[in-house]
């Protein structure tokens, strides 16, 4: 109110002494000699009148006037000659009243700021930025009872044997004390997605009867550096304070990632909170019963201070769940589900390898809820079926096939069949389709007899001239190809690189393993600036790569030719019935 009533002009008692003039009557005065003096800052005048004027019924002694944009060269000159007392008010002086318009909304931010900031510090009774910092939720959750136990995770055997350890730790701790060993303060768990690593560390803090810490490691990332690590202060402060706790960071690699890794620099958050992270870990005494567990499918990529011995020193791989493990995950979801007699787990588990249990957990699921789509009262084993095909290959579409395409794709799919049920070390068919699903027009499924975990050079080549049954069968049948082999090229592509450049399986290069190419340079800790490898030798692979392929072609478009009988026999049978399963086409191949 005081800078505003400082620069407003009131009017008392309807008359003032002075007035707004215009430049010609202000001219025409001074030319009269009625001007006594003045005072000009800028193009701005204020002046004195003698005598006194009378503007608008009004005695006039003072004036205000703007002078024109355009300088009037002759005004000085004038006031010279007129006697005129002319001074010049530098508009630049300094002014209480301006400066202090000018700074005070500044002033007032900044006070604000420090204000809030103060508040915001760890200690403090009240943040007001807590919804910022905090993203207005819980830093981390904590479940005191844990109703999760080892019975309730199927499968993974040895990994419910290595953390049995820890269980043991945690009840009875002194059992280890008394001989003065030491349990690991860190266990790393590491495996693909979807394996189990985050219910096997809920089962451990229910196994334990211990509160469980939870947080993912990417919310310990802000855009604020430094508000990670207070928020690794406050999850190890609270866990601290009870007798036994477990603490659990999922995705270990999103705040874990080697320091200095190379192209793109670093990050001044995520590493204070990595940082702050080894600081915590090694501020364990003997006296805190506190175990941090935590999940990657990244550890090629921690840092290697996470890794020594105090720290994460204790490694257990979570695997993939071989056909008993299925099986026995099968089960455990089914609990509680009406499912019909007619369910064959061993034979699902049988031909579901490869998925882990979140991918069995969710086929039970979707199981589930086509069996109440269509009203039943049961889940049937056909509602497993068609529930497998739609994770692995997607909904029926609603696009209908011509008749053209659809004999392409009939012979397409005819030609892998084939070729699988000839050939010695191909997998066992399981079914062939040509309905369309998703953004496949047609599916052959094969699956091992039992888990296999390495295979020999023959059975890769099977596989090369699997991949190329169809292509070859295109070629055979309709005398050219199609789109429809892109896929399987890519694969077959793929496969038969990495036996030349990596598997030792190419006569021409010998037993080497070149990594010429890489899927994605930039998520590891290495850089792939520089393969190592010449270009003399990455074309000696693209040659046997490409040998290999033709081979592989040469013997599907061999094997198609010698039981072409067969492959007429089969193309007919799958443009009648669309879906061949393996019993017809057992009697379809074998009879």
């Amino acid at each position: 109110m005081l800078l505003v009533a400082a620069t407003t002009i009131y009017e008392l008692g309807g008359t003032t002494t002075s007035s707004i003039i215009d430049y010609t009557t202000f001219y025409a005065a001074l030319e009269g000699g009625g001007i006594k003096s003045v005072v000009m800052r800028g193009d701005e005048v204020e002046g004195k009148l003698a005598p006194p004027r009378v503007v608008d019924g009004v005695e006039v002694t003072s004036f205000h006037t703007t002078l024109p944009s355009r300088e009037d060269a002759t005004l000085l000159p004038l006031m010279r000659d007129k006697g005129v007392i002319v001074r010049i008010d530098d508009e630049r002086k300094f002014s209480w009243t301006r400066e202090l318009a000018g700074l005070l909304p500044w002033l007032l931010i900044l006070g604000a700021w420090f204000w809030m900031s103060r508040r915001a510090m760890p200690g403090s009774g009240q943040n007001p930025l807590a919804g910022v910092l905090s993203k207005q939720g819980k830093r981390f959750e904590e479940e005191t009872a844990v109703d999760v136990r080892f019975d309730d995770v199927a499968g993974l055997d040895g990994a419910k044997r290595d953390l049995g350890e820890i269980v043991d730790f945690l009840r009875e701790p002194e059992r280890f004390e008394r001989l003065g060993g030491k349990m690991p303060r860190g266990v790393l768990l590491v495996g693909a997605p979807g394996t189990g690593k985050t219910l096997l560390a809920r089962a451990v803090a229910g196994e334990a009867g211990v509160p469980f810490f939870s947080i993912a490691a990417s919310e310990f990332i802000e855009l604020f550096v430094g508000v990670g690590a207070s928020r690794v202060r406050d999850l190890f402060r609270a866990a601290k304070k009870a007798p036994h706790a477990i603490i659990f960071i999922d995705e270990l690699d999103a705040v874990g990632r080697a320091r200095g890794a190379g192209l793109g620099g670093g990050n001044d958050e995520r590493e204070q909170t990595l940082n702050q992270l080894l600081a915590a870990m090694d501020g364990f005494d003997r006296s805190d019963h506190v175990v941090v567990l935590a999940a990657t499918n990244r550890p090629d990529v921690l840092d290697s201070a996470l890794l020594r011995p105090g720290r994460f020193d204790r490694r257990i791989v979570v695997e993939l769940p071989a056909r008993a493990a299925r099986e026995a995950i099968l089960r455990v979801a089914s609990r509680g589900k009406p499912v019909a007699v007619d369910v064959d787990y061993a034979a699902i588990a049988g031909s579901t390898p490869g998925l882990s249990g979140a991918d069995l957990a969710n086929l039970v699921n979707e199981a589930t809820l086509r069996a109440i789509r269509r009203g039943a009262d049961e889940v049937h084993g056909s509602d497993f079926a068609l529930a497998y095909d739609k994770i692995l290959l997607g909904e029926p579409s609603d696009s209908h096939l011509a008749p053209a395409e659809k004999h392409r794709v009939a012979v397409h799919e005819a030609g892998h069949a084939l070729v699988a049920h000839v050939l010695d070390g191909a997998s066992p068919l399981r079914r062939v389709s040509i309905l369309p699903r998703g953004r496949t027009l047609g599916a052959t499924q094969q699956a091992p007899r039992s888990d296999t975990h390495l295979h020999t050079k023959s059975e890769l080549l099977a596989r090369l001239a699997v991949l190329l049954g169809g292509y070859a069968a295109e070629k055979l049948v309709l005398g050219e190809v199609s789109t429809g082999a892109e896929n399987d090229l890519r694969e077959a592509s793929h496969l038969a690189q990495r036996m030349v450049g990596q598997l030792g399986m190419s006569e021409g290069l010998g037993p080497v393993f070149h990594e010429h190419r890489s899927e994605h340079p930039f998520l590891g800790a290495r850089i792939a600036t520089d393969s190592g490898v010449s270009d003399a030798t990455v074309y000696a692979i693209e040659r046997e790569t490409q040998r290999l392929l033709s081979e592989a072609e040469g013997s599907a478009r061999a094997t198609l030719t010698n039981h072409r009988q067969r492959l007429d026999a089969l193309l007919e049978a799958l443009l009648e019935r669309e879906t061949l399963d393996e019993e017809g086409l057992a009697t379809l191949l074998c009879g």
